[in-house]
């Protein structure tokens, strides 16, 4: 099966097959259980959080994914400002849909 297309010198890609760019807000799981939210860039060997808020308490029943649309009635957080952490100190990052901005 092709999965792309050559159409007067342009290739296209199947739209099911082009992944998203990562939103500029996410959650990121930091090693030894550090868990913060915020706008995420990269900046050399680091990942920078702005805005970053500690996520504590997760409130939810179904892990880190509930928290995508934003925090539940019983997560609790604390702003922390900004955050570096080096890349290889982290363990995942979950895209954001909102809801974490203030």
């Amino acid at each position: 099966m092709n999965e792309s297309i050559h159409l007067n010198g342009v290739e296209y890609v199947r739209a099911d097959l082009v992944s998203a760019p990562p939103s500029e807000t996410q959650i990121v799981i930091g090693q030894r259980g550090w868990v913060f939210v915020g706008k995420v860039s990269e900046d050399g060997d680091d990942i920078v959080i702005r805005g970053a808020k500690n996520i504590r308490v997760w409130g939810t029943s179904r892990g880190l994914g509930e928290l995508v649309d934003g925090p539940l009635e019983s997560t609790k957080f604390d702003p922390y400002g900004v955050v570096r952490l080096p890349k290889i100190a982290v363990v995942a990052r979950i895209d954001v849909n909102g809801g974490w901005d203030d």
